[in-house]
C-alpha cells in the first residue's frame, strides 16, 4: 500500500511540475515596448456631418451638425454685417421633421444659451421664429407650437473647408 501511495505522489508532483508556470503580470509590463494593445485596432466610422449655408442680404448663418447615435452636435455662427454675430456650439435632437437645438455662446465673458428650432423641409432647414423668453442665462421659446418657420432658410452646403466659416475674426 505504501508502494501504491508513494506512487501517486510522485506521479501527482511530476504532472504539476511539467504544468507551465502562469504568467505574471509584470511579464507583460517589464518591457514597455512589446506591450501590445489588445483593443480593436479598427478605425471609427466619422460621424455624419451636415453642413448649411444661409443669407438675408448681406448676412449670413452657417450650421456644421454631426449625428452622434442620435445626438446632433455641431456649430452655429450668425455673421451680420451691421450688428454683432455670434459664435457658438449646438447640441440637440429631431423629432420628425423638427430639429431642436440648444445653441451655447460665450460674448464678453458671459455664456448663454438659446434655443433653435428648424424645420427640415427637403434638404433645407427653415429657421423658427418666435417669442423667446429669458431666465438667467437661458433663451427659450415661450410657446413651441406658436413657432412659425419663416426665418432664414439654409441650404446645403459642401463641409470640405467649411470649418473656417467658424474661425473668430
Amino acid at each position: 500500500m505504501k508502494k501504491i501511495i508513494l506512487a501517486f505522489a510522485i506521479a501527482t508532483l511530476t504532472l504539476s511540475c511539467d504544468k507551465k508556470k502562469p504568467e505574471s503580470l509584470t511579464d507583460y509590463t517589464s518591457n514597455t515596448d512589446s506591450v501590445v494593445n489588445q483593443e480593436s485596432t479598427e478605425v471609427a466610422e466619422p460621424l455624419a456631418q451636415t453642413c448649411y449655408l444661409g443669407t438675408v442680404s448681406q448676412d449670413s448663418v452657417f450650421l456644421m451638425l454631426e449625428d452622434n447615435l442620435g445626438t446632433l452636435i455641431g456649430k452655429l455662427r450668425y455673421k451680420n454685417y451691421v450688428k454683432d454675430g455670434s459664435l457658438g456650439d449646438v447640441v440637440g435632437s429631431q423629432n420628425g421633421d423638427t430639429i431642436k437645438l440648444a445653441y451655447t455662446i460665450e460674448a464678453e465673458g458671459i455664456v448663454s444659451e438659446s434655443e433653435i428650432f428648424l424645420l427640415k423641409q427637403g434638404e433645407n432647414l427653415i429657421e423658427g421664429i418666435g417669442e423667446q423668453k429669458a431666465n438667467g442665462s437661458k433663451s427659450q421659446y415661450v410657446n413651441p407650437k406658436q413657432i412659425k418657420y419663416e426665418g432664414t432658410v439654409l441650404k446645403p452646403a459642401d463641409c470640405k473647408g467649411f470649418e473656417k466659416n467658424f474661425e473668430k475674426n
